[in-house]
């Protein structure tokens, strides 16, 4: 038994999160999970920010550990982009500001007119969004000069976690790479973006590689694996295959593809792709789509008019309402911020001469549909800009509990969808920290332990011309 490992996965999603125990037996190949905590992510609003609730976060991550017992490492993933300020103290100025706080609306444009949008792609290779992190530090830099000056080093969420509990101040690579800051070919921050915007690179930490240990609590190793959920959850596909896409699905939908170069070209920029760092060294040639917050945050406007309805309820009622009634643009800026989402999608339908989805089945069926036609629109853009013909969809994350979602991507992107893990992303986190721990001699090796231990249901695609109709509208109307 000497060379069974034990290990301690945090994931952070940005409306829960939980704490994960693995244990490996190299002999038997056997890994066992178990969830040990859930807890809820829920930010809170002062003075007119929305900011992340660390502190409680923090408290959560040391009730896992107490919950764990003995482990040998622990590390921690989150979603991209926010971070934490620290002053010349090292201490946390502040808590950090949500992603969908309001203070960078209009920021990307702002920048990109100032540094030029070939010119910023070609140093930084990430979509334009104005959560990125590079357009939120132009925007604190504008609006709180004082606490920027105050500011000794930024820190992305992964890294502040284990910054506080006894970790180095470092910025680890995938997660780093979400910032709109990192020169993806050198991999360390571009100091003439951030000098056209009056930006200290000095500020931010110094860049390590995936699975590096940064510290120690108790004995138990701190290791900076795939910061970023995303690079996890695609640590954990289980296949070797390099013609595969995949869609890491939850709140968000990532939709990509691996490579061994960041594509960084005109075409590139104009099909919104990022050119992301991948826990194995790989590029996660990928897009940031809006994703099940749609049905998350419509659930949540209809329980709060007295209509507690389950994820379940809803799919049993989309499958019921008529197909191809009505679609929306899921990146359209109007359905990134909480609130009123049915009614928003109803106003989109009206504003676009569409039939109006007015029961809850009918606004559910019009998101799946919606999202299944983005992604098929995704798939052509990265098939024509890497040249790639993809033979599957590898779809991971909790969306791959949707059975209508998987079903209706298959149809509509005529590929087959190979559904599973669940847990991609809490997977990945373990296979990571299994990798620094010599468990695996690569990533790569444990994603087959991954895909003998994990339920995988594969949805053969059913083309059709009413697919194809409604394709043909959606680029028409939205692209």
């Amino acid at each position: 038994m000497s060379g069974v490992r034990s290990v301690l996965a945090f994931d952070f999603g940005a409306s829960g999160g939980r704490a994960i125990r693995a244990v490996y037996d190299p002999d038997s190949e056997a890994l066992t999970t178990e969830e040990i905590h859930r807890f809820e992510n829920i930010p809170v609003e002062a003075d007119g920010t929305l900011y992340w609730n660390f502190d409680e976060l923090l408290t959560h991550i040391r009730t896992g550990l107490t919950k764990a017992g003995r482990v040998d490492s622990l590390s921690v993933d989150t979603w991209g982009v926010d971070f934490g300020l620290l002053d010349r103290d090292g201490k946390l100025i502040g808590s950090p500001v949500h992603y969908r706080d309001r203070r960078t609306e209009g920021v990307a444009a702002q920048v990109v007119e100032t540094i030029g949008a070939e010119a910023l792609y070609r140093r930084t290779g990430n979509q334009f969004l104005d959560l990125n992190t590079l357009f939120q530090l132009f925007a604190l830099k504008r609006d709180r000069p004082d606490l920027y000056e105050k500011t000794a080093k930024i820190l992305f969420m992964p890294d502040l976690f284990h910054y506080m509990l006894g970790g180095r101040a470092v910025s680890e690579v995938t997660i780093a790479s979400t910032s709109q800051a990192l020169n993806p070919e050198t991999r360390r921050w571009d100091e003439a973006t951030c000098a056209a915007l009056g930006l200290d690179v000095g500020k931010f930490a110094p860049v390590i590689d995936s699975g590096a240990v940064v510290g120690e609590i108790d004995g138990i190793k701190i290791i900076a694996g795939a910061g970023h959920d995303t690079q996890c959850a695609v640590a954990a596909i289980p296949t070797d295959r390099s013609d595969v896409a995949f869609l890491s699905c939850g709140t968000w939908s990532v939709l990509g593809t691996e490579l061994s170069e960041p594509i960084l070209t005109k075409e590139s920029l104009l099909s919104d792709f990022s050119n992301e760092i991948g826990a194995n060294g790989k590029i996660n040639y990928l897009q940031n789509i809006i994703g099940l917050w749609l049905i998350q945050e419509s659930r949540r406007e209809w329980r709060r008019q007295g209509h507690n309805y389950s994820y379940s309820d809803l799919e049993a009622l989309a499958a019921d309402a008529e197909p191809f009634r009505s679609f929306i643009d899921p990146g359209a800026p109007e359905f990134l911020p909480p609130g009123d989402m049915p009614g928003r999608i109803r106003d989109f339908c009206l504003r676009t001469n569409q039939a109006l989805p007015e029961t809850p089945g009918q606004v559910a069926r019009c998101i799946y549909e919606s999202l299944a036609l983005r992604y098929r629109a995704g798939l052509e853009r990265m098939a024509k800009v890497t040249g790639k013909t993809f033979s599957a969809l590898h779809l991971i994350g909790g969306g791959t509990q949707s059975k209508i979602l998987c079903r209706l991507t298959a149809d509509c992107c005529e590929l087959p969808v190979i559904a599973g893990p669940v847990e991609a992303t809490a997977l990945g986190n373990i296979l990571i920290q299994l990798t620094t721990l010599g468990a695996f001699p690569t990533i790569d090796a444990g994603r087959a332990v991954v895909g003998k231990a994990e339920t995988i249901v594969r949805y053969e695609p059913r083309p059709s011309s009413d697919w194809r109709v409604a394709y043909e509208k959606m680029k028409r109307s939205f692209q």
